[in-house]
Parts: structure tokens; sequence; C-alpha cells
């Protein structure tokens, strides 16, 4: 665990030293596009942002490759190697497409094109484990079609979701989180050593996002890009594929009782179309949901619009970090009680706890005016929005004075009295109150 602790580390941290840099070429390169009507953000920001993560996931694998009780996952297999080629084809697409923008087809075909480099390195999915049948062997063009799409849907469903400051870096994260748990307990716990690849491959995609997220956050300083979004897309899916189809159910039985019990054990996460499906459970659907949504108004399915999720949760009243951090909630609940419900799938307090933890969501869904605010003791460890900043006393008297400041206006909201962000006040718009434009 020190290895992979140190791993994350060293990939945090060269993302994050880079991140600046990266900015200010991309500002000199001219990668800040113009807004467009589907855009959040208000100012043109820089892009590219891709690049400093490509930059964290090579630190990543070559620390990696010089730890005692990780170099040998770069001896036994190929797959770190098969990470890296097709990392760097699909990173280099994204950086074209960021600077000059890519035709969707030609983005499609390069996506496929990195995961055919993947699957001759030997990515690719070699069996499918099937409740009540066992394992069944595929043949090489099966394997390779189903690893070409598995790789192909999951980058696009991270590339989709990126429409909001720090949201599809941080659902990634928890994404990665969540399978490095499923991951390192497949190989440290039962002892399967095909699982370690991809347990390194989601320490460092951890990494990636953490060592992003601090310039992302909202307000963003630059984007990820296609260069990035496409690039954690493509290593989620390597992972995915790396313990769904390397892992010989044979070495299942020593710890299931039969091959069928282990197979029935690990349904959850482990049969490789439902496997990414779980981890990213929220971008996948707001990826078919735009398929479908644009094909039945006749559109191409790559046509950008303002319909997404997070788009949505906008529309209804939700900030921009609320909404945020509702797509981070739902997305963990999926995650977590996915490997949660792996572990012991016959525990009933698993279910009970999801079910609770859904009906906050969906309290918090239908609160879109709540502003939440920090106690005192913990206003130092939270972001400035959420702190209660008292409003200075001449800002109160103006507002309770009339224009020629002896006529008394409607009183002031309790919430202004010293408790109130100044942010807030943008709320009392009509005439009289804090906030007017008249």
């Amino acid at each position: 665990m020190r290895e992979y602790l140190l791993t994350l580390c060293v990939t945090a941290a060269v993302t994050y030293l880079l991140t600046g840099p990266v900015r200010k070429f991309a500002i000199i390169a001219g990668a800040m596009p113009e807004i467009r009507a589907r855009d959040v953000h208000r100012e043109p920001t820089p892009r590219l942002g891709g690049i400093a993560m490509f930059g964290g996931l090579c630190a990543g694998l070559l620390v990696a490759a010089h730890l005692s009780n990780l170099k040998h996952v770069f001896a036994l297999s190929n797959e770190p190697a098969a990470l890296l080629s097709g990392a760097g084809l699909i990173w280099l697409l994204g950086v074209l497409d960021d600077k000059w923008g890519v035709d969707a087809l030609v983005k499609l075909g390069g996506q496929m094109i990195a995961a055919g480099v993947m699957v001759l390195q030997g990515l690719t999915i070699l069996w499918i484990p099937v409740p009540g049948v066992g394992t069944v062997s595929l043949t090489p063009m099966q394997g390779t079609l189903l690893t070409v799409a598995l790789v192909v849907i999951t980058i696009n469903a991270v590339n989709f979701v990126d429409g909001l400051d720090g949201l599809a870096s941080g659902m990634v994260c928890i994404a990665a989180a969540a399978f490095f748990l499923y991951a390192y307990r497949m190989w440290f716990g039962h002892g399967l050593e095909a699982a370690a690849p991809a347990t390194l491959f989601a320490a460092i995609l951890m990494g990636m996002c953490l060592g992003f997220l601090p310039h992302n956050m909202h307000p963003a300083r630059i984007f990820m890009g296609d260069s990035g979004s496409m690039l954690i897309g493509l290593v989620l899916a390597a992972g995915a594929i790396s313990v769904t189809g390397q892992v010989d159910p044979d070495a299942l039985k020593l710890w299931a009782g039969s091959e069928r019990a282990a197979v029935h054990t690990m349904v959850p996460v482990y049969i490789p179309l439902l496997l990414p499906l779980t981890v990213i459970a929220v971008p996948v659907a707001d990826l078919l949901l735009a398929v479908v949504r644009r094909t039945w108004k006749g559109q191409s399915p790559f046509a950008a619009d303002r319909g997404h999720l997070h788009h949505r949760l906008l529309e209804i009243g939700h900030s921009h970090s609320r909404a945020v951090l509702i797509m981070y909630f739902w997305s963990a609940l999926i995650a977590f009680g996915a490997v949660a419900y792996s572990v012991n799938s016959a525990s009933v307090w698993i279910l009970l706890l999801v079910v609770v933890l859904s009906a906050v969501g969906l309290v918090l869904l239908l609160m879109p005016r709540f502003t939440p605010r920090a106690p005192r003791w913990a206003e130092q460890f939270v972001p400035p929005r959420y702190r209660r900043r008292a409003v200075p006393t001449a800002v109160v008297e103006q507002a309770q004075a009339g224009p020629e400041g002896g006529q008394q206006r409607e009183p002031v909201p309790a919430g202004l009295h010293g408790a109130t962000a100044i942010g807030d006040r943008s709320r009392f718009t009509h005439r009289g109150k804090i906030g007017s434009n008249h």
C-alpha cells in the first residue's frame, strides 16, 4: 500500500506542478476558444490541461517501474506498455482537437485505433464469466471488438460529462478510488496477481485527477480539454478491461469454492459489460440520454447541446458548485455501493444504506435554493463561499435608509445581519432591497 501511495503522490505532484506552465503555454499557443452557446463559463479559458495529466501518467509509471514491489508488474505483464501506447495516441489526438479542432468521426476513428493498439499488445478481454453458465471464452475477434467497444464507450462517457468546472476529473477520481479498492482486494486479499496492473492503473488515475483538480475547481483557471478527458477515460477503461478480462476464473475457485460460485460472487462488478457502467454510471447514463435525445431530433449523436445532466441541474436552480457536488454524490453512491455489494452481496444493511443515501440525494435535488453554511468552528477548513461573513454596518444602514437618507425602506432580511455571505445579496433583486439594479 505504501508504494501505491507513493506512486499516487508523485503522479499528483507532477500533474499539479505542470498545470501552471501548461496554462501559460495554452494561452501563448492560443488554445482558448471563444465562448459557445452551450458553455457555462463566461470568460475564455485555456485548454490543454491534458498535457499536464499525461506528464503525471508518465511520471507515475516511471516511479512504479523502480519500486521493489511494483516493478514485477512491468516484468510479468505487457499491460503498462500497452496503456502508455494507447494513452499517447489518444492524448496526441486530444491535443490536436483542443488547438485546431478535429471532426467527430476522425476522433472516433482515433479512439478505435488507440484501443486497437492496446489490444495488439495484450490488453484485451479473453473471457467473460456468466452467472449460471461459467466461463465463456472469446475468440480473438470477439475479444477485440468487445475491448474496443468498452474503450470507446468509456472515453466518450467521460468526454460528454466534462461540462462543469471540476466535474469530470472529480467523478473519474471517485470511480478510480472505488475501482482501486476492488482491484487491491483481489490482488492482496486473494492473491490474484493478474489484478496487479489494474490496481496500479487506478492509483495513477487518482493521482492524475487529484493533481489537476485544484486548478480546475470553480472558477476554473484551465480546462483539461479533450486531451485530458479522453486520456482519463482510456486509463479507466484499461483498468476495467485488465481486471475483468485477464483474471483467470480458475484462480477465483480457490477462494469462492467453485467456478460457478466465483462467477456469482463477482457479478456486480466483474462482468466486463457491467464494470465500467457501475464505476461511471452517471457519465454513461448522460451519454446514452444524449445519443437518444440528439437522434430523436434528427441531429448527429456527436452534436453539442445544453441537455446534459449538469446543464439540467443548473436550469432548475442549483449553483455551479452544488451541481458538481450532487454529481459527485451520485457517482460515489453507485461506484462504492457496487464495490460494497461485491464484497458481501448477502448483506441487507448495504442495500438499506444505498436506499437511505438515495433518498438523501433526492432531497438535495429538490432543494436547489438551499445555501449550505459551515459552522463557525469549521470555517477555516471550507472555501470562502461557505463561510458566514458579517455584512459591514454601513451597508446595512444604507440598505435601510431611503434614497435621500431619511426615508425608511423595507427591513433588511434577518440573514443579512452578520450571518449572510456577500454573494447571497444577489437574491434580493426587486426595488428597495439590496442588489437592486433600479
